[in-house]
């Protein structure tokens, strides 16, 4: 049996600062979505037979390099769908097994920029309304639902800095 040369690219190396321990790793962590998941499209579509119209994965304030998964504008209500183990759910967050250090500090991170982010929003003026991905849809597209409703219904005063 003849064996073939090996070469350069039989040997997985992770690009410089990779977060990925295998190739495996990498392939499977570049297929996780970061927008349009089930639990998000399904809410989306409740929310949009209820006749709400709302931004897909958008910003809601412009300087704020964050995005929403559903922003209800003229409402101020931002809505995010977050998954139970990227955002530390605290009835199905399991710590891995592999590279646990930096997941557990990467999860750690994305909690930390989620309160940074409800806090920054809503001294902006806006409703923040999140979810874990196992909620009920129909729940959490009643929920949203009835806000938008509620501040539609009572939009706020502008404040001082409006009046001229």
């Amino acid at each position: 049996m003849k064996e073939e040369p090996t070469s350069s690219h039989d040997v997985w190396t992770p690009p410089e600062g990779s977060w990925a321990s295998s190739a495996d790793r990498r392939r499977n962590m570049q297929a996780i979505r970061s927008r349009d998941t089930k639990p998000e499209r399904l809410i989306r579509r409740l929310v949009h037979a209820q006749g709400l119209r709302y931004r897909v994965a958008a910003k809601p304030l412009p300087e704020l390099r964050r995005t929403a998964d559903m922003v209800f504008r003229p409402s101020k209500v931002a809505v995010f769908i977050d998954g139970c183990y990227w955002h530390g759910c605290p009835e199905h967050y399991v710590p891995p097994k592999t590279n646990s250090g930096y997941w557990s500090d990467k999860v750690a991170r994305n909690m930390t920029r989620d309160r940074d982010t409800n806090q920054r929003l809503t001294d902006a003026g806006w409703l923040v309304l999140r979810f874990w991905e196992h909620e009920p849809a129909g729940a959490c597209a009643d929920q949203i639902a009835a806000e938008v409703e509620k501040r539609r219904a009572n939009p706020r005063k502008p404040g001082p800095e409006a009046a001229d």
